[in-house]
């Protein structure tokens, strides 16, 4: 049976790291590091993250505040508070919560926010810093996924990964981290050899069997079947879907016959999204303020 790699452990071990780094500045004198989420609209899934975040902040010293807007928001009137946000010292990272309202052109409103305090790694500049190998921010998930292999000694270097996933949030930056050579800058780099796979691959299942570590971030409950692994794989789902009344992963449950390593959903990468999120908004603290 897979060795579990356990999220939600791994997530409360970093926070309290994070937690006495932040002790440690406001003895120092130092303001806490302030992260702004901003909601738009009635979407309760979104809601549920944005009160799982802000109570995380809360519980480990960080300063929060949750700026909730009405559906019918204008681009305008959200461009105001994000501009009053960028403004304000006491703000050092800005999340706007995905997805927004139809009306309301996401890459505006992500361009918007002032680079140094982009703690998702969304704008065109972090990404671009992210993919040339002078990061400012990791992305949260996917450097949430890197942390539980590194942290439960997952061999990374030199192995073959296979991420089924394509999009801007997981799939694209958590390619570009494995793949590159580690440096001081880039110290989270994975020097893997990546392949980038989707729904529409042909012959996914034997792709997905090549790889040492199999990373599953599409949003199609049990996609990943236990025929799809190679034996001893590391195998990481970052899906999560609604079932019923429960959450699955992408990740078929007899995949824990097969597996080296299986990461659970829940419990898995969820929790070291928000972790890394703290991670971040400490970070830009520390880049703002010293």
């Amino acid at each position: 049976m897979a060795q579990i790699l356990d999220g939600k452990a791994l997530a409360a071990t970093i926070r309290g790291e994070i937690a006495a780094r932040v002790a440690d500045r406001t003895r120092a004198g130092k303001r806490p590091p302030g992260l702004a989420a901003v909601l738009v609209g009635n979407d309760p899934a979104s809601h549920g993250y944005v009160r799982s975040k802000h109570k995380a902040c809360l519980e480990h010293g960080l300063h929060s505040t949750v700026h909730r807007l009405p559906e019918e928001t204008t681009s305008s009137q959200l461009l105001d508070l994000i501009d009053r946000l960028n403004a304000d010292p006491t703000v050092h990272g800005i999340l706007v919560q995905l997805p927004l309202p139809r009306h309301i052109e996401k890459e505006a409103i992500v361009r918007a926010i002032v680079p140094t305090k982009d703690v998702d790694c969304f704008h065109p500049e972090n990404v671009g810093r992210l993919t040339t190998g002078f990061p400012r921010f990791y992305p949260c998930t996917p450097h949430g996924v890197v942390q539980l292999l590194n942290r439960y000694n997952v061999p990374v270097a030199g192995r073959e990964v296979v991420i089924v996933g394509r999009s801007d949030i997981v799939g694209k930056p958590l390619a570009v981290m494995l793949m590159q050579k580690p440096t001081a800058d880039n110290p989270a780099a994975g020097d893997a050899t990546v392949t980038v796979a989707h729904s529409r691959t042909d012959n996914l299942a034997a792709v997905c069997r090549r790889a040492d570590i199999l990373i599953a971030a599409v949003g199609r409950a049990s996609l990943i079947t236990a025929d799809m692994v190679k034996p001893g794989a590391a195998v990481v789902d970052v899906g999560t879907n609604r079932v019923g009344h429960a959450w699955m992963g992408d990740v078929a449950p007899e995949v824990a016959a097969v597996a080296g390593w299986l990461s659970p959903v829940p419990g898995g990468v969820g929790p070291m999204t928000i972790t890394m999120l703290l991670y971040n908004t400490l970070a830009a603290a520390e880049q703002i303020d010293g």
